[in-house]
């Protein structure tokens, strides 16, 4: 048998080394390749996935009714906080059965947005939404540079609701949208507030920080994620916040691809401030209505 010359045998560690490093690579490729298809598989472009906020009109004021609770189980909420008595944990995914924003709150219009989309949508589609609202609040409560300031003078009847989302509904929200892009795309932002801004003449561009802090935070583009403003009680009901409903109509002009709901002929409650049940699933399909003509 010959004998290996010194070059000869660092030569060979070298390609014995080289081919390791070869295999190695593959290796590491394929198993990023693997988690990458995962990725994309989890994230379905089928799931529609809609972010909703605002004041007591958001969260929902009406008690639901029998005819609310019957629900196609393509049409899901993300759950904002825990309702153990619900059986709901924050976080996961549910059946959108009322209530939609926190464990004892009413019917909001999201939950005739969803059964109204679903509607008139492929039925390989499926719809997820995330709620987070608390009532009698300004906007200044989405500010997400300036929130604390609002929330250090909060009423103390607001108090619970805020600790229920960490004293930060803005941050609640961006968590939960982020848990959202894991399983599907977001299509749009819905928003009703206004009541506790009446007459606030900044009021549009107030939103409009809330509106581009939400698209930076979440690498949405502005131009395929619309936002739909509802109006407040309507005149024609008696609204006694009627008069926001003209600042409310200014919107578009600074957000583009804004777009407003009107509320007329949606029936208000006793109080005239917030919708009754039947003006809730009226408004929800206002906002299905338009969200429909803007996906196609």
């Amino acid at each position: 048998m010959k004998k290996l010359t010194a070059n000869k045998v660092k030569q060979a560690i070298t390609y014995s080394n080289k081919t390791i490093g070869i295999r190695l690579g593959i290796i590491v490729l394929l198993a990023l390749m693997c988690c990458d298809s995962e990725k994309s598989y989890a994230q379905d472009p089928k799931l529609y996935v809609f972010l909703s906020f605002g004041q007591s009109n958001m969260e929902g004021n009406a008690p639901f009714e029998p005819q609310d609770t019957t629900v196609n189980n393509r049409f899901s909420v993300l759950q904002a906080v825990d309702c153990p008595e619900l059986g709901r944990k924050k976080d996961n995914w549910y059946t959108a059965k009322p209530p939609l924003c926190r464990c004892k709150t009413g019917l909001t219009p999201m939950d005739y947005f969803g059964r109204n989309l679903l509607d008139s949508l492929p039925k390989d589609v499926r719809i997820g939404i995330i709620n987070v609202a608390v009532g009698g609040c300004k906007i200044e409560l989405f500010d997400k540079d300036n929130y604390q300031t609002y929330t250090a003078t909060a009423p103390e009847w607001m108090k619970s609701p805020l600790n229920e989302y960490g004293g930060n509904p803005y941050g609640r929200l961006v968590e939960l949208a982020k848990i959202a892009q894991q399983s599907g795309v977001i299509k749009g932002i819905l928003m009703h507030q206004g009541e506790s801004n009446t007459g606030d003449q900044e009021w549009p561009k107030k939103v409009k920080g809330v509106y581009e802090n939400l698209i930076r935070d979440l690498n949405l583009n502005p131009a395929t994620t619309p936002l739909l403003a509802g109006e407040v009680v309507h005149a024609d009901q008696g609204g006694i916040c009627a008069s926001m409903n003209k600042i409310i109509a200014t919107l578009p002009t600074i957000i583009p691809n804004a777009h407003i709901i009107s509320s007329a002929g949606c029936t208000a409650a006793a109080d005239h401030l917030h919708f009754n049940a039947q003006g809730y699933r009226m408004l929800g399909e206002r906002y299905a209505k338009t969200m429909i003509s803007l996906l196609k």
